[in-house]
């Protein structure tokens, strides 16, 4: 039987535990993944689509990110024996367990775009402030 494993337990066990916590944010923390991620949870899509819908990202970093999150088991690439040739991607069960939390994360971020922004704004005009005091 499999035991729970807590991130407090593996913060307060050593440094070298903590790695797995780094790396697995280092792995999802890019600019694309967690959004193809969420493209995905509706289910399986074409490249073509996915490109379209991240609006801005290159063929060549779409194809690195795809890469990635299919080597970390989180996505299954489906080649049809077909021509014109048919690629479909889609979470695996792995990663069909990121739905709710980057759902609730997605959620978060469109709920406090405003307040960020005026964050940011307020920021940099201090810091302009701050420059042009000097």
């Amino acid at each position: 039987m499999e035991v729970p494993v807590s991130v407090e337990s593996i913060a307060s066990q050593d440094v070298a535990a903590c790695a797995v916590i780094r790396g697995t944010f280092d792995r999802l923390g890019d600019k694309w993944s967690l959004l193809v991620i969420k493209l995905l949870s509706d289910g399986p899509l074409r490249f073509s689509v996915l490109k379209e819908a991240t609006g801005g990202i290159s063929q060549r970093m779409l194809t690195l990110t795809l890469r990635k999150l299919e080597r970390d088991g989180l996505i299954t690439r489906t080649a049809f024996p077909e021509v014109p040739p048919r690629v479909e991607y889609a979470l695996s069960p792995l990663g069909r367990t990121l739905v709710e939390p980057v759902t609730a994360l997605a959620e978060w971020a469109v709920v406090r775009y405003a307040e960020i922004s005026e964050n940011q704004q307020s920021f940099d005009r201090n810091a302009r402030s701050a420059t042009k005091a000097k």
